[in-house]
Order: C-alpha cells, then sequence, then structure tokens
C-alpha cells in the first residue's frame, strides 16, 4: 500500500521489517553550509513593473511563498551513518540501494558505504550533469550530482536491461538507420536538465530531482509489485515513479511542507498518510548475517582518522540511603547511536509522577538493598560529570529529499 509517514527518518526507520524493501533511494541533505530555498513568484505585465524581459517588456512580481531548510551539519557522517545501516537493514536479499549526494560528501560517503555494506556492494558511480545556472570565474563550474549504487548481494540483484530508456546516437549517420532509430543505453553518466522552473513538473520545492532520474532508477532496478522506500522524501518524485511504473512505495520525512506537497502531487496514488511510529526493540543488530557486510580494515582506518563519532549511552544516577531503603533522587540519561545505531535512550521522569526505574543496558544479576550500619557515614551522591564529559548531541536532523 503506498505510504507517506510523518516523522523524523531516524525514529520511524527502526519500526520498519528487516529486508522489506527491493529499492531504496536516498536524496539526503547535501551538507551546503547554507539555507536551502525555493519562492514562488507571479508575474503580470505592467509598464511599471519591477522586471524586464523579452524585448523590453515589463512586469511586476507578486511573492506568492517560499519553502526552505537548513542544509549545515557539524559532523556531517554522524548524522547519516545510523540511517545507512538501517538502509542496509531494510534492503531486500536481491535489492538495490541508492544515495544521491553531491562533490562536498561524496568521497566521505563511498567510504562509510564501503565500511556498511562491504567494498564489493559498490556497483556503479552515476554522474547526473546538467548545464544550468551560473559560471564562476575563478574554477570549474560544479554542474553534477554523484549517485552511489550498492547491491546488497553484488552477485544477485535486479537489473531490467531491457527497461534501459535509449538516447539518441550523437552521430547517427555512422551507426545505420536502424540502430539510429533504436537509440543507444546511457552510460554511467546521465545528462539530464534540472527541474524547469516554470515547468508542469515543478512543486516549488527545494532542491526537487528531476522525475526523469527516478523513473529510470525505479524501471530499472525494482519489478512491478516491488516496495520503493525514499526516507529523505522531499517532494516525493520517488513516490510518483514508483507508482507510475506499478510499484508500492514508503515515503519519509518530517517537514509538514514536504508532507503537504506529496499529498497533493501523490493524490492519484491514493496513499495513507501515517503519523511517526515509536521504533520497535529490534534495532539493525537484529539484521540477519550477510558474507558480503562488514567493515574492511581500509574502510575502518579512513573512517577513524575522519573521526566519525561512536558513542555509546552514559547513564548517571545518584541515591539517598533512607532506614534500610534506597530511592533514587537524581536521574538522567545521554544517548547516542554507536557504529552499529544501538542505543538506550532514557528520559528523566516528569517532576509531578515521582521518580520512575531507569531500565538497565544489560540484565544486572539481582540484588537486594540492605541498610547502611549505624556508625556508617552517609554515602555521598555521585557527582554530575563536568561538561566535558558529557558526550556531544548529535545534529539535529535537517531535510533535503527529491
Amino acid at each position: 500500500m503506498p505510504t507517506i509517514i510523518q516523522g523524523d527518518n531516524l525514529e520511524v526507520l527502526p519500526s520498519l521489517p528487516d529486508g522489506g524493501f527491493e529499492l531504496i533511494y536516498i536524496d539526503p541533505p547535501f551538507n551546503t553550509g547554507r539555507e536551502q530555498r525555493h519562492t514562488r513568484i507571479e508575474v503580470r505585465r505592467d509598464e511599471q513593473g519591477d522586471r524586464v524581459g523579452f524585448a523590453g517588456r515589463r512586469y511586476r512580481s507578486t511573492k506568492l511563498g517560499s519553502l526552505s531548510f537548513g542544509d549545515v551539519f557539524d559532523d556531517f557522517l554522524a548524522f547519516l551513518e545510523p540511517r545507512l545501516h538501517h538502509a542496509h537493514r531494510l534492503l531486500a536479499a536481491h535489492g538495490s540501494f541508492f544515495l544521491h549526494i553531491d562533490y562536498r560528501e561524496a568521497h566521505y560517503c563511498k567510504v562509510l558505504l564501503d565500511a556498511i555494506f562491504g567494498r564489493a556492494c559498490f556497483l556503479n558511480e552515476i554522474i547526473w550533469a546538467y548545464d544550468y545556472g551560473g559560471r564562476p570565474k575563478r574554477r570549474w563550474p560544479a554542474k553534477h550530482d554523484t549517485i552511489l549504487w550498492y547491491a546488497r548481494d553484488p552477485k544477485h540483484y535486479t537489473f531490467n536491461y531491457d527497461a534501459i530508456d535509449r538516447i539518441p546516437y550523437m552521430a547517427p549517420r555512422l551507426v545505420g538507420k536502424e540502430k539510429a532509430a533504436r537509440g543507444k543505453t546511457p552510460t554511467d553518466v546521465w545528462w539530464q536538465t534540472i527541474v524547469p522552473t516554470a515547468g508542469r513538473e515543478r512543486t516549488g520545492y527545494p532542491t526537487q530531482k528531476p522525475l526523469k532520474i527516478l523513473e529510470r532508477i525505479v524501471a530499472v532496478h525494482s519489478n512491478p509489485g516491488d516496495r520503493v522506500l525514499d526516507f529523505f522524501a522531499g517532494s516525493g518524485t520517488t513516490g510518483e515513479a514508483a507508482a507510475r511504473a506499478g510499484r508500492d512505495f514508503v515515503l519519509i520525512d518530517h517537514s509538514p511542507e514536504a508532507i503537504e506537497v506529496m499529498r497533493r502531487r501523490l493524490a492519484f496514488a491514493e496513499p495513507t498518510l501515517d503519523q511517526p511510529r515509536a521504533p520497535h526493540a529490534p534495532s539493525i543488530d537484529s539484521a540477519p548475517e550477510d558474507a558480503h557486510a562488514g567493515p574492511t580494515t581500509l574502510a575502518d582506518s579512513i573512517i577513524h582518522a575522519d573521526s566519525i563519532i561512536h558513542a555509546s549511552a552514559t547513564i548517571h544516577a545518584s541515591a539517598t540511603t533512607h532506614a534500610g531503603a534506597t530511592t533514587p533522587t537524581d536521574t538522567g540519561a545521554h544517548a547516542l547511536a554507536d557504529t552499529t545505531a544501538h542505543a538506550h535512550v532514557v528520559a528523566s521522569p516528569p517532576a509531578d509522577r515521582g521518580p520512575q526505574p531507569i531500565p538497565p543496558l544489560s540484565e544486572p544479576p539481582p540484588t537486594t538493598p540492605t541498610a547502611p550500619r549505624p556508625e556508617d557515614p552517609p554515602t555521598p551522591p555521585t557527582s554530575e560529570p563536568s561538561p566535558t564529559e558529557r558526550p556531544p548531541s548529535p545534529p539535529d536532523p535537517s531535510r533535503s529529499g527529491s
């Protein structure tokens, strides 16, 4: 059933079943260091207007609205890594995973994915090339994105060669009429214009990707009836490509604006709108062992050299002794996902409900509290850790999407 889920993908992904998707495509934030914004305007002919168009005609522009999101991360890989572990867990045995990123982070993401999927599972680096926008005069214009393709099993994966859309030959007279009429298959460099500013495909969502790119990926790397997942869904391009090709889809985004754009755009597919769900107990460490998964020594060394943050949960508690019983007086928790994204999050109880028991990280042996002897000095409470001892907080999830 086509489904749109509103919520933080890191909270929603643990509730999805292992191996439940034949194709996963994500277009996360690119860590550009600036706000991504798209403003919609309406223009009308006006001799006193603020814009000049073709043949000197003047137009007056009216701002209709804008959509934006922050695209700045202090530690982008620490933000992305637990989500990539979930993608590996959710991928079917013969499934494919696509990460759409740009030149700023592509090389770091490649090393990270090699460690999660295994280097043998890397199949292609696809370059989406376009020719649009400004051209700086101090460096070569950056006019491409990178799409990394990994298979769960490099020997068994879906690749529908006959479903590839063909492109014209650059010199059709040299190949003959029959070949020229049939066209040729694309290489790993895909030339495709961006979504036209005034085109019918445009939704007004920043960083929207062309439908043609996703239609090619869906057609070649999945089959009718397969399930497709995009957990940085943005404007819902992946969902439209999947629905029109007869695939099921699950789209996740935490932005209310993105959810509204997808709801309108995908109304023809009649998707179910789902609210955020709490994660279930089994996490990515319950995924089955895979002969092709696991870190490599080279990848590990590079990852550690780049200081990817891996920290386990820290719990601090203090107790005050009262006449033969112990009562919790201070509870708290600080949790951060480690390499396997396995963390126990413990929250301090509300003040009006009284203290609550803290679930342990592991099952300790049962103990029976005993009262201290009268001559024993009172047990001092454990001191609070200094700010420098507290683990750093992960960056707030941002959004991007196709």
